[in-house]
């Protein structure tokens, strides 16, 4: 804009200089012309006079610059200084004709003798001849000679013109690029800029309000999509990753936001990108080197029937996928630990059925049938309390449970199986815990069970109750064959036996300690568990009093 105002400014000043010069230089023409005229009316005044004294002698005597002619009143000419009599008759010719009429006459003509464009200046003699002087208009040249200071005096006013209009420019503009476009002030600009200004500083807090609105939208994103536990990528149709939350970033380390999502050949995550970014909808399974099994959900965005990107949602199935295999395996255990007794009892039963059993052996088969049902029934009622533990919602009635008097009419209950075997039980300490007290009895008599089952004959065990302030602890200590290190992770898991050929002898379930791991987590319980091969096994429950 600088420039432009300087230009038309600069054009505006080179115009009236070219006017005024154009002015001045028709007037000096015009001045010079008539001087010109002057000087040969005067010349030809006085050589008219010398003419009437001495006749053509005197014209001879002349030694001047100009051209003279004397021509007759027939239009003969008597006398040319440059042509002598050779020229034709002049009587036509305008300034002759009006020397005739009025005594003188003027005109500026191309010469048909020279050639050149003259100027004519004609007088009447006393005689009735005419004498006529003419100047070429190449005279002139000497009066535009005449006025070359003043075209010295057109360059430096142009120069200074362009000087002025520069800075003109810079001032004109100066309060325009003074004007804040965040924080317009109308009072510092022009007056006819208030309009413009006023307009700025409504478009100003136009687009505040605007991004104001679109980062409190932006945060309500971000903090939603990163409050989910899901991962959640958002993709242009060119697979750049516009948005991602931080379980996103987490499950794909190569990914980050403004980079293109990366490209594995193996990975079913990027499979799953390349459908949707070709308008499929995908659905596919990952898994994470730390065994994690994600469902990856790949679908198209369209917008107006184009394609615009992609949404990828990530959702960790981790825990579904272990609860089914859970199931899966639960289901083929209870099927396998069913079979074997009701495979026994079909058997006895059959035999009897048929009269294959002598009278003196029917007993014994009967006594048979009836220990296979009983462990069928305490398989059984163990898989109920396990599914009830496993039930989401249930509501239990919690009490303050002192464990002491628990733990003691666990071991009254559990005294003539050990005093079968010559196992010794000790109880030490009490201490009270928040909790049902269905569920803290059924762990502590599991526990004290199995100590037995598994104790050597002779041996003992020793439930020990600290009150430690803000935990309570309960550890059940045998002195039995302890339990191999391979195996102490997995005890916990349901139907899984160390021996189970001993545990089928002694009429374990395999699920004892299952019910003990999932009471704990009904109460908060942590469980740990320290063993020795031949030296025993004890197992702590810490319970929190606040738990």
């Amino acid at each position: 804009m600088t420039a432009k105002i300087f230009k038309n400014t600069f054009l505006v000043g080179l115009s009236v200089l070219l006017l005024c010069a154009a002015v001045f230089f028709g007037l000096q023409y015009t001045q010079t012309k008539e001087e010109t005229y002057d000087a040969l009316r005067q010349e030809a005044v006085y050589a008219a006079n010398g003419i009437a004294l001495s006749g053509e002698k005197y014209l001879e005597t002349l030694d001047n610059e100009h051209r003279i002619t004397w021509i007759d009143r027939d239009g003969t000419v008597l006398y040319d200084s440059e042509f002598g009599g050779t020229v034709g008759n002049q009587s036509h010719l305008p300034e002759v004709a009006a020397a005739r009429e009025a005594g003188e006459g003027q005109s500026i003509r191309k010469s048909e003798s020279s050639g050149q464009s003259t100027m004519y200046c004609a007088v009447l003699c006393e005689d009735g001849t005419v004498l006529r002087l003419s100047r070429p208009l190449g005279a002139f040249r000497y009066a535009l000679q005449a006025v070359s200071p003043v075209l010295w005096v057109v360059v430096l006013v142009l120069l200074v013109s362009g000087a002025l209009a520069f800075r003109v420019s810079k001032q004109i503009l100066a309060p325009v690029n003074a004007i804040d476009l965040d924080h317009p002030d109308a009072s510092k600009a022009y007056p006819e800029l208030a309009p413009l200004v006023g307009r700025i500083e409504e478009q100003n807090l136009t687009i505040r309000e605007r991004e104001e609105e679109l980062l409190a939208r932006q945060r309500e994103f971000t903090t939603l999509t990163d409050s989910m536990s899901e991962g959640f990528l958002l993709l242009d149709r060119n697979g750049v990753i516009l948005s991602a939350n931080s379980e996103a970033l987490q499950l794909f380390r190569d990914a980050q936001e403004g980079d293109t999502f990366p490209e594995t050949p193996a990975s079913a995550a990027s499979e799953a990108v390349r459908d949707a970014l070709e308008g499929k909808r995908t659905e596919t399974r990952l898994e994470t080197d730390n065994a994690r099994t994600m469902r990856i959900i790949a679908s198209p965005i369209l917008q107006k029937g184009r394609l615009s990107g992609a949404v990828i949602l990530t959702v960790d199935v981790t825990e579904q996928e272990q609860r089914e295999q859970l199931r899966r395996e639960f289901s083929a255990n209870v099927s396998h630990e069913l079979k074997t007794p009701l495979t026994s009892i079909s058997g006895f039963a059959e035999l009897l059925m048929r009269g294959m059993v002598s009278p003196d052996m029917t007993a014994e088969f009967a006594s048979d049938i009836y220990k296979e049902s009983q462990r069928m029934i305490a398989l059984v009622d163990d898989i109920i309390k396990l599914s009830k533990l496993d039930e989401e919602g249930v509501s239990y009635e919690w009490e303050t449970v002192e464990l002491g008097d628990l733990a003691a009419d666990v071991l009254d209950t559990l005294r003539s199986a050990a005093d079968k075997r010559g196992i010794t039980m000790t109880l030490t300490g009490s201490g009270q815990v928040r909790g049902v007290w269905r569920i803290l009895n059924e762990m502590v008599y599991n526990l004290c069970d199995n100590a037995i089952k598994y104790n050597k004959d002779g041996g003992s065990v020793d439930v020990e109750i600290t009150d430690e302030g803000s935990d309570v602890t309960l550890t059940v200590r045998d002195t039995g064959i302890g339990i191999p290190d391979a195996h102490r992770d997995r005890v916990f898991e349901r139907f899984y036996r160390v021996d189970k050929s001993h545990s089928r002898e002694i009429g374990g379930t395999g699920l004892g300690l299952s019910i003990v791991k999932h009471g704990a987590l009904l109460h908060h319980a942590a469980v740990s568990l320290e063993s020795e091969i031949g030296e025993g096994t004890a197992v702590t429950l810490r319970f929190r009093k606040d738990g």
